[in-house]
């Protein structure tokens, strides 16, 4: 179906869009084929990118990554456009559009942002490594936790701690954040304890000198109070 073109000095003519398979969380790739219809050049600071839209069309993860064009005006070009899956997986709507940085998104203008009903499949949770040290026992449901939180599409997975200690002892003060209680929290200020990584990911910090991930990167991470192991006060990563 042809949409009308707006005339001005920044319009696009969206000639072919497609995407492969989808996975929450994890970066796939796009395809789309477009004409460059206004009287501007597009330079530095345009870009292509897309939105993320629930079944209705209502907007559900507005900036996507960011795909850098530059096309002279009646110039047209194809461009691999990486973006990353939405979480949790299911039913949505993947609308492209043209983003002139800082200053306005082509759609606002009047463009067509064309979209594609697209199947968010479940991430993959086969390769996790549970950073847990010798002798830590995790909880009864801890496994089935962490599986469903990597398949919702979380590389990085980090949860409480139930830090035993002797009558006389006390729980070392780095660990005090990571006291068990509470529920999800995508605002957790401090690094990922005993974290269960999926691959490409390992540690890259130490906390009381067990292994920790401190977010890096675009990858997604949760903390989830509710993903419980129990640790002796003493014991240390292995």
């Amino acid at each position: 179906m042809e949409h009308p073109v707006p005339s001005g000095p920044l319009a696009v003519r969206w000639l072919r869009t497609s995407v492969g398979e989808v996975r929450a969380g994890t970066l796939t790739s796009a395809r789309v084929e477009l004409e460059n219809a206004g009287l501007a050049a597009w330079r530095a600071g345009v870009s292509a990118s897309y939105h993320w839209l629930d079944e209705r069309g209502n907007p559900l993860f507005w900036d996507g990554l960011r795909t850098p064009v530059e096309l002279e005006p009646g110039g047209r070009t194809e461009l691999e456009l990486q973006l990353r899956g939405p979480i949790p997986p299911g039913a949505y709507r993947l609308a492209f559009d043209l983003v002139d940085e800082g200053r306005l998104w082509f759609a606002e203008v009047g463009n067509h942002a064309p979209e594609l009903a697209v199947e968010v499949l479940p991430r993959s949770a086969e390769g996790a490594v549970d950073w847990l040290p010798t002798g830590a026992e995790p909880a009864p449901d801890r496994a089935e936790r962490v599986r469903a939180a990597h398949e919702e599409g979380y590389a990085a997975v980090g949860g409480s701690l139930d830090v035993v200690v002797g009558r006389l002892g006390r729980i070392p003060a780095d660990l005090e954040p990571y006291a068990p209680g509470g529920g999800r929290n995508p605002a957790f200020a401090h690094p990922l304890v005993c974290p269960s990584l999926l691959p490409g990911l390992e540690p890259n910090y130490e906390v009381a000198g067990l292994p920790a991930w401190r977010p890096e990167g675009d990858e997604p991470w949760l903390y989830d109070g509710r993903v419980t192991a129990r640790l002796r006060a003493g014991r240390r990563g292995g």
